[in-house]
């Protein structure tokens, strides 16, 4: 059939099983609105910035493993994308950004809104296109969506000329793309790796956010249960694992507790599934796990020994390997060393000042209520920790936040992504104040399509994660991370069409949070907490993981 290019997109997406777009249009990316206004079966939620949709479109992904979608136009329009391509890219998530350029003849002559967006984007997408051919539009739109979804997910950008929305070509269907890994390992590595699992006495497992995306929670229970081995995770690993096991540890790095850190360094052989080893996660390179081998299990061989040098590396979709691994496996037994880091456990857990309202208390609160059934956003800072310590993930997907790029304001989109793809769950966001008045406007996109998430605001009127790092390493010369202004965030919600609760007190946590779960609607709970809670434990960057330190650490140094 003949088409416009403007209703080839629109195909493109009913052909890869798009139902949700989020974005904000523009002169050149109107033909495109023109068309999906006749497609009311693809929903499209009208942000309140770029950047928002880019972050819901990656919320949307994370929380549904599908490919996120968001449209924007030309110049300053696609350039607001980038904050939020970025934060997908580092953090593996698979979207697909569309958007349109100015007319062919006009390209490269510093045309009104006229941006290289492809170029612009090249160093955090997967891959970029521009469409100059109205007959190429259909073959890219596909190419993209396999691009994004297959091997280590990402984002990629399609940018496509105005004349090429508006031009006519003869349109094909065609099925949806196949995901399609490209797996290199082998017999033989999968063998060495058996061995030195079968050889080990003191084996740890380490998840990180390649077990969601590859659907390999399974295969990582029967794996640790096989090897009867403690299981620590990354933050883009949360969920991953059940954080309710008897197995489980904690977060592993520089927030990460002391059993798992302490554990690490004291096993004697590290199982590296579907992480990177992030600087966050490691500490010292040099001294990481130094006493043991380390299996390391990737999709990208471009991972493997890139940040730690590797015993065995086994580069492939980590489901596909572990299920060709497991037949090789016999049932082990580690008795003492379950028992030394269940010991660790015990001697260092996870504390706060339970005599006053804490953001760990706030968490807790959450988890209880929500019979931690929710699915929980961030933003980046001192709250973004807590919540990844205190609250128990128990299913992949249940955790949404910017790990690698660590972007403030990142949250309250994704949560809105999150709550689109979710529409019968419990979608929260959990952001300092520092973090929600960058995309606070997002509220209004909220209350426009009457979307019910919860955005809880951590009030401490400080940029907290910066001042702690000032208290312990700057001598407490806070230099701009004092935030005691006028803003009255209740007010600010309630002008955008939400309902807020203010919350100062701790027997006031659980009754707000359920009035914000009964709530047909966005709701925000704004928390007092005092300005100089910290986040412990604590690895100073760059030190070895093994020198992990809490408050009471803190305070007998000062003794």
């Amino acid at each position: 059939m003949l088409l416009t290019g403007s209703e080839i997109v629109v195909e493109c997406l009913k052909e890869q099983g798009v139902d949700t777009v989020f974005g904000y249009p523009g002169g050149t990316i109107l033909n495109v609105y023109d068309a999906l206004y006749k497609h009311p079966e693809i929903k499209h939620i009208l942000t309140s910035h770029e950047q928002g949709a880019s972050h819901a479109a990656d919320g949307y992904a994370r929380s549904t493993g599908k490919v996120g979608v968001c449209m924007a136009t030309s110049g300053p329009g696609a350039t607001n994308l980038v904050t939020g391509i970025a934060t997908a890219y580092m953090d593996s998530i698979p979207i697909v950004a569309i958007t349109a350029n100015v007319n062919l003849p006009a390209l490269g002559k510093d045309s009104f809104q006229e941006v290289d967006i492809v170029g612009v984007t090249m160093p955090v997408t997967k891959h970029g296109f521009i469409v100059k051919d109205v007959k190429k539009l259909a073959p890219t739109i596909r190419r993209a969506f396999k691009i994004a979804k297959s091997g280590r997910p990402g984002p990629v950008i399609v940018d496509i000329t105005k004349d090429v929305t508006a031009n006519t070509c003869e349109y094909n269907p065609a099925p949806a793309s196949v995901t399609e890994y490209n797996n290199k390992y082998t017999e033989k590595e999968l063998d060495k790796a058996a061995e030195l699992m079968k050889a080990a006495k003191k084996p740890f497992l380490y998840v990180g956010g390649g077990v969601i995306a590859s659907g390999a929670s399974e295969e990582v229970k029967a794996l640790a249960d096989m090897l009867d081995a403690p299981v620590c995770d990354t933050l883009m690993g949360k969920g991953a694992f059940d954080g309710n096991s008897d197995r489980y540890t904690g977060m592993i790095g520089m927030h990460g507790t002391k059993a798992s850190n302490l554990g690490a360094t004291e096993c004697d052989l590290f199982i590296a599934l579907g992480a990177r080893f992030s600087d966050r996660v490691i500490g010292n390179a040099k001294k990481f796990c130094k006493n043991a081998k380390i299996i390391h299990f990737d999709v990208d061989a471009a991972e493997i020994n890139k940040n730690v040098k590797t015993t065995v590396s086994v580069v492939g979709n980590l489901k596909d390997s572990l299920r060709d691994l497991l037949p090789k496996l016999e049932k082990q037994s580690h008795p003492e060393w379950m028992d030394f880091v269940k010991g660790l456990k015990e001697k260092y857990p996870l504390t706060y000042d339970r005599s006053k309202l804490t953001c760990p208390y706030v968490i807790e609160t959450i988890d209880r209520v929500t019979e931690g059934k929710a699915v929980i956003s961030t933003d980046v800072g001192q709250h973004q920790m807590w919540a990844a310590q205190y609250y128990k993930y128990s299913k992949p997907r249940t955790f949404l936040s910017s790990g690698g790029l660590g972007t403030m304001g990142y949250g309250l989109g994704a949560c809105i992504g999150a709550q689109v793809g979710n529409p019968d769950k419990i979608c929260i966001n959990i952001g300092g104040d520092g973090c929600f008045r960058m995309n606070m406007n997002e509220l209004a996109t909220a209350s426009r399509y009457n979307i019910p998430l919860i955005q809880v605001v951590i009030n401490n009127h400080v940029l907290g994660m910066v001042r702690q790092w000032q208290t312990l390493f700057y001598e407490k010369r806070y230099s701009q991370t004092v935030l005691e202004d006028k803003v009255n965030y209740c007010k600010v919600a309630e002008g955008l069409g939400c309902l807020a609760i203010e919350v100062t007190k701790k027997e006031d946590v659980e009754p707000a949070i359920r009035k914000a779960i009964e709530t047909k609607g966005p709701v925000l709970i704004d928390v007092k907490i005092e300005k100089d809670d910290s986040v412990f434990p604590m690895v100073p960057a760059g030190a070895p993981i093994s020198e992990v330190f809490d408050e009471e650490d803190l305070k007998n140094r000062s003794k």
